[in-house]
């Protein structure tokens, strides 16, 4: 797949030819997109939640009403759950939300991520993305000439610190050096914009998986 480079100035800077194994899949699979993406947020999940149960709760345990003549049930302590200020039951607890998913599912799916951009036209490849200030202003109008509105930009091995910060007041922008590149945030943008060094570095992490698995 031949795509056209571009330069932050909106300039022509060649060509640039990507793997079709990566950018080129044309079936692609939603389920195997949609089980990553879960994985994704499962980890991101901190998991913290947390409710007291009928042993934690600090309360008498004294015998709440006599055994009999009360006409009522023969109730202990109140800090059962059936009582206002009682433990929770079955309530939740302090765990992981995260669970396995095969490096081969994961690979396959940021491959089908990449090829959903390419096939729908969304992405962009620009020559670098360096600048000699944080200016956002100026940053905000070179993306607007280039028709970037909401957009994951995936830079070099490095994110170049000027960049960075001027991109980080713009909103719907995110910037991610390529070893950050995931399948959750293509998806949640509308536009993918890589480097050519970011290219590059797509196909040695795919080749490198590659040659792990064998």
């Amino acid at each position: 797949m031949e795509l056209a480079v571009k330069t932050l100035a909106g300039d022509a800077a060649g060509n640039i030819d990507l793997d079709d194994a990566i950018f080129g899949i044309d079936e692609i699979r939603g389920d195997i997109l949609q089980r990553t993406v879960r994985w994704q947020l499962a980890r991101r999940q901190a998991g913290t939640h947390k409710a007291k149960s009928r042993s934690e709760v600090n309360r008498t345990t004294k015998k709440s009403i006599k055994q009999k003549g009360s006409g009522g049930a023969r109730h202990g302590s109140r800090n059962a759950p059936i009582f206002v200020g009682g433990g929770i039951a079955h309530g939740p607890r302090v765990r992981s939300h995260a669970h396995d998913l095969p490096k081969k599912i994961r690979k396959m799916a940021l491959a089908h991520a990449l090829s959903s951009k390419a096939k729908d036209s969304s992405i962009m490849v620009i020559d670098t993305c360096e600048l000699d200030s944080p200016k956002t202003k100026g940053l905000i109008q070179a993306f607007k000439d280039l028709g970037i509105e909401n957009a994951l930009i995936i830079s070099g091995t490095e994110v170049n610190e000027n960049f960075a910060r001027a991109a980080r007041n713009i909103p719907n922008i995110d910037v991610l050096p390529v070893a950050g590149l995931n399948v959750y945030d293509i998806l949640r943008r509308r536009t993918l914009v890589i480097t050519k060094e970011a290219a590059e570095g797509i196909k040695a992490r795919f080749d490198g998986a590659k040659a792990e698995a064998e």
